[in-house]
């Protein structure tokens, strides 16, 4: 198995400042943070092989190192229900991709868990030039985009500092349960945020994380990571 620094040194060897997504699953799953199922295919057959053993409905993406913007190119598509569907999409995205990027490298195709919709949240953390590394709390959405509602907290946290980063947003309320929706699992938040602290600390070669969004599931369910971004750097 393949630790996480060697994750961030084969990206850092190929020139670049990201992890790729099937990369960034790799190395937030070694930190025990909850990531959907999932994996790298190449080929029409493995996708259908990856999508059997994830279980449907799953999501494509297409991964490469020099597309952005993933669905501008068609290189999405999400609520994929058969395997015939699998072998259909594999084929368009790649199609797509060929003929709206023409020239970016493409490493394959990611199959991951399509993660059920819920209530969405965010946890990302950068290093601040002053400060050093700073983790963030926000709801998703409007929440984050338009009210700019988040906390923030300086690296290293305690479980008090995660738990307050939760209550001290504008929005708490929804999040313990808000007209007839059911409070939600705090603890699993408090575990990701403090666990996105910890690879701050250890690993300096990541400058940002942005795990947006997370879904958020009501109290005793837990949480899971639907998508991720990681950037890098020497050191």
């Amino acid at each position: 198995m393949v630790s996480p620094k060697e994750i961030v040194v084969r990206a850092l060897e190929e020139g670049r400042n990201k992890l790729l997504e099937h990369e960034a699953y790799e190395f937030l799953k070694a930190f025990d943070l909850p990531v959907p199922r999932f994996g790298l295919a190449t080929s029409e057959d493995e996708a259908v092989k990856i999508a059997q053993r994830v279980g449907y409905p799953v999501v494509l993406k297409i991964v490469s190192p020099d597309i952005v913007h993933k669905s501008d190119v068609g290189g999405v598509k999400v609520n994929i229900a058969s395997d015939e569907e699998v072998s259909k999409w594999f084929n368009t995205i790649m199609s797509n991709v060929m003929v709206r990027a023409p020239g970016a490298r493409v490493a394959g195709i990611l199959v991951q868990e399509m993660v059920p919709q819920d209530l969405e949240v965010i946890v990302g953390s950068t290093r601040d030039p002053v400060f050093g590394p700073v983790v963030m709390f926000g709801l998703g959405g409007v929440f984050v985009e338009v009210l700019k509602d988040v906390s923030l907290r300086i690296v290293p946290l305690t479980e008090y500092d995660a738990e307050e980063m939760l209550s001290e947003i504008k929005s708490a309320r929804i999040l313990r349960g808000y007209r007839g929706t059911p409070p939600r699992d705090s603890k699993a938040l408090v575990d990701i945020i403090l666990k996105v602290g910890k690879i701050m600390e250890s690993v300096e070669e990541i400058t940002d994380i942005d795990l947006n969004p997370v879904m958020v599931f009501p109290e005793g369910k837990g949480a899971k990571i639907a998508d991720a971004r990681i950037l890098i750097r020497r050191v």
